[in-house]
């Protein structure tokens, strides 16, 4: 009789079903469950892993096994705070690790065991151990001919990199970012020449990007970023014909950006920013990018024409350059993001701006584009950012701006622009940041500004704005900063929201009327400015006493009465109120102190001229007893 002839239902679908039933039917290898059985020793005291010994090890957390659960094949102990790395020789014991994560935990070394009993089953694959507290040098990972995937990043490993990890054959991909190595980037990495990966960034590499490299023909990410590499970059570059990702920010390269680059079609992306790249841009760079920066550089020339217009292309930052003329009014209908800002462009804003449906942030402030604003940028519904400050803009601000839904921030400052504030700007639900102070705006503030819910910082300074402050003000329970300063209000000062925090800047306008003591409840206000207005009436006692203030401007006004006494890191103007006075020279100048301080001085005379008496009365008693004496010596 066959032994599963009366097996149950279950029985018989399990062994037709093996591979889904693994629980059941575990062929872990003996050895490699007492090894998991030791490894959960050594980790007892590290309650987040809570292994049960009892179960088949491919049930435990971190742990996958082959189909069947035939072998271990991945482990990984990735975010337990482990601080010990002696069980790491445990681990090697499984010939058939494919895969170990030990990242995010607080590992401080390798184990010399670990490198050399790994390195002999030549089995492992990936070995990611970044975001630990790795010190000293760069381990020796000659026996490690099967890794192909090898993560130290976010570490404090240092020193030179040679021949460490010349017998890593297999290797695709290599991480060693934000460590502390210096040195020459390294050139020994594989050979076979099949990476594919190579991210050194935000280390203390020096020199220049050497020619070895280039013979990694596989590379498609190359990260150098944030390192002390100097030099040009070599026009061999572009015979990395597979390159996707090249990121050369925050190093000291110079020279000219390689126009070869513009002939590698596979590459996505490419960062050059904060370097010293001088000479035009090259015609055709962004041919098959999607996202290129080449910010804060020394680049020159105008922008060629056709440079916005390759429709793949969605991110462009040339910010912080000297790049001169118009921008291009061709620009992909891709672009999210585009940064022209802090360069000597002119011209107009193109109107074919309103075109870009996808179009997020737009940055072209600190230029010296003049025209007036495009209302075609009313059309742009997805703009979450407009920065058009610092130009010689004019006219008037297009009422089609309140359109632009998702705008959290508007940024339209030092410019020339004339007219009233539209109430459509209003409606700007996410509106977070409204600057348009440093023009000639004129009109009254729209009481409809308390629909800014969302808004946080309100910029209208340096103005002509006139009329009252809107009394819904007090609504806008998000703000933190008012900036109103400059502008020819008037009326007295209505109740702020209470969760004002940076500033309350009213100077220099011509508001009237008491200090309100509801000033007093902004109990999170650091700076408050209410200088040069019309403001009579006494400083409220409290309002120097604030705890979270550190300055209170006051001066130019029309104040009267006692100033209060003020804690000594207030930084406290009040000059220029004739009828203030000084609470030090309060007291010296008061008609009840002057009475008292001549009673004194007449008592001082009195009490003066009464101790002379009796002194000169003393002295001669003192005078007639002698002669006395001296008589009766006489007739003795």
């Amino acid at each position: 009789m066959n032994r599963y002839e009366h097996s149950t239902p279950l029985l018989h679908f399990c062994l037709f079903f093996f591979l889904l039933c693994p629980l059941v039917f575990s062929q872990l290898p003996s050895n490699q469950r007492t090894t998991m059985t030791n490894l959960s020793k050594a980790l007892i005291n590290n309650t987040d892993l809570l292994w049960d010994v009892t179960k088949d090890p491919c049930s435990w957390k971190g742990v996958r096994c082959s189909p069947g659960n035939l072998a271990i094949t991945e482990i990984s102990l990735s975010g337990f705070s482990l601080s010990s790395s002696d069980f790491l020789p445990l681990l090697c014991q499984i010939d058939s690790l494919v895969s170990l994560d030990l990242s995010n935990n607080r590992l401080a070394s390798i184990p010399n065991g670990f490198i050399t009993d790994c390195g002999n089953f030549g089995g492992l694959q990936l070995l990611d151990i970044s975001r630990n507290r790795l010190v000293g040098p760069l381990p020796d990972f000659h026996g490690f001919v099967g890794l192909q995937f090898l993560d130290l990043s976010f570490n404090s490993l240092s020193g030179n990199i040679s021949l460490q990890l010349e017998g890593l054959v297999a290797l695709k991909s290599l991480n060693l970012s934000v460590n502390l190595f210096n040195g020459l980037i390294p050139t020994n990495l594989g050979k076979a020449m099949a990476l594919e990966q190579l991210q050194l960034s935000k280390n203390s590499f020096e020199g220049g990007i050497p020619d070895q490299i280039i013979d990694y023909q596989n590379l498609t990410l190359v990260d150098f970023s944030a390192n002390h590499l100097s030099g040009p970059v070599p026009d061999r570059i572009g015979d990395l014909s597979k390159l996707e990702v090249l990121i050369l920010s925050a190093n000291v390269f110079s020279g000219k950006i390689p126009e070869i680059l513009s002939s590698i079609k596979s590459l996505s992306r490419f960062a050059a920013y904060q370097n010293k790249f001088e000479g035009t841009i090259p015609s055709g760079l962004t041919r098959f990018p999607k996202n290129l920066d080449l910010s804060y550089n020394n680049l020159t020339g105008s922008i060629p024409s056709d440079m916005l217009a390759p429709s793949n292309l969605q991110t462009v930052d040339l910010s912080y350059n000297l790049l001169t003329g118009p921008v291009p009014p061709n620009i992909s209908p891709s672009m999210v993001r585009l940064r022209l800002g802090s360069n000597s462009l002119n011209g107009t804003i193109p109107s074919t701006f309103g075109t870009l449906e996808k179009l997020m942030y737009l940055e072209l402030e600190n230029n010296s584009l003049t025209g007036s604003v495009p209302p075609e940028l009313g059309s742009c519904r997805n703009l979450m950012l407009l920065n058009l400050a610092g130009n010689k803009l004019n006219g008037a601000l297009p009422g089609q701006l309140g359109g632009l839904s998702q705008l959290q921030v508007m940024k339209l400052q030092s410019n020339k622009l004339v007219g009233e504030i539209p109430v459509e700007i209003t409606q700007l639900q996410k509106l977070l940041t409204l600057n348009i102070s440093w023009n000639s705006l004129n009109g009254s503030i729209p009481s409809t500004i308390s629909s800014l819910q969302s808004l946080t910082y309100l910029h209208l300074k340096n103005n002509h704005l006139s009329g009252p402050i809107p009394p819904t003000i007090v609504n806008m329970d998000s703000l933190l900063e008012v900036q109103l300063g400059g502008n020819q209000l008037s009326g007295k000062i209505p109740r702020m929201p209470i969760k004002l925090q940076i500033a309350l800047n009213l100077s220099t306008n011509l508001l009237e009327g008491p200090i309100p003591k509801s000033l007093l409840q902004l109990t999170a206000l650091e700076v408050l400015d209410l200088s040069n207005n019309s403001l009579s009436g006494e400083i409220p006692t409290d309002l120097t006493q604030m705890a979270s203030l550190t300055k209170l401007l006051l001066s130019n006004n029309q104040l009267s009465g006692i100033i209060p006494k003020y804690n000594p890191r207030l930084t406290f103007d009040a000059k220029g109120n004739t009828n203030l006075i000084n609470a030090t020279t309060s007291n010296s100048t008061s008609p009840k102190s002057a009475k008292k301080r001549k009673s004194v001085t007449a008592a001082s005379v009195i009490g003066l001229a009464v101790g002379v008496t009796v002194a000169i009365g003393l002295a001669m008693s003192n005078k007639f007893y002698k002669i006395l004496c001296s008589l009766h010596k006489k007739t003795m």
